[in-house]
């Protein structure tokens, strides 16, 4: 005879579950903040070397006034992935070249283009931009502007992110039904046992050589019944 343990192991599947559920959001919320962290800092990155190589590239085009081939340099890397506009100005802050159409907007004019900190921009009807600045020959000869695409750069994060969380959701539903598979076997020999204990309690014998033939806990209790249901059989008491 073989009972069900359910409610000794109701705590034990909540914790489990419980646990679970906390591994999975912590690890979600620092994957995603690793990777949102990782991904905007290497974008950055790209750009400011971006930035730099055309401040590099364009020294000898300024000192030979050739706008035309300082407005095809820009053009050039203005078609890489993430990059959405650049612009260069000259030591007194005019613009030299742009890739904006069909003009500079208001925001960008009305900008310090000599400060090279990472500024976060809206342009209206463009969206919303990381820029990043560059000197040439330190400042001397104007400066390069490079603007990345936060809504491109937030499409990455968040397809990383999706296959992060994809692969932590598998996790999770295998590691529930592993825990429910694990608490089922650990339940079989206690019911095994209760099943014997009742038997024991009604018939004064049970049958479950499977069960006296354990090495565990569970056969310990089985065969310690069994010792104390033969004693008591064999009593003085139970005689008369």
């Amino acid at each position: 005879m073989v009972i069900k343990v359910q409610k000794l192991f109701k705590k034990t599947l909540f914790g489990v579950f419980a646990l679970f559920g906390l591994i999975g959001l912590s690890t979600s919320i620092l994957c995603v903040y690793t990777v949102d962290t990782h991904l905007s800092a290497e974008y950055e990155s790209n750009s400011r070397d971006i930035a730099k190589t055309i401040a590099d590239s364009s020294v000898d085009i300024l000192l030979n006034r050739d706008l035309s081939a300082l407005q095809s340099l820009i053009d050039q890397f203005v078609e890489i992935q993430g990059i959405k506009y650049i612009y260069i100005t000259d030591e007194s802050g005019e613009f030299l070249a742009h890739t904006f159409v069909p003009g500079i907007p208001a925001e960008i004019r009305a900008s310090d283009p000599f400060n090279m900190e990472t500024v976060e921009r809206s342009l209206p009807g463009m969206g919303d931009f990381v820029e990043v600045g560059s000197p040439i020959l330190a400042g001397v000869a104007g400066t390069v502007h490079v603007g990345m695409d936060t809504g491109l750069i937030a499409l990455k994060i968040q397809r990383a992110i999706g296959q992060q969380v994809y692969l932590f959701s598998i996790i999770l539903v295998v590691g529930v039904f592993a825990a429910i598979w694990l608490v089922n076997l650990a339940a079989k020999p206690l019911g095994a046992l209760l099943g014997y204990a009742v038997d024991m309690a009604r018939d004064g014998k049970a049958d479950d050589d499977n069960l006296l033939a354990r090495e565990d806990e569970a056969g310990h209790l089985a065969r310690l019944f069994l010792y104390i249901a033969d004693k008591g059989q064999r009593s003085p008491e139970s005689v008369e």
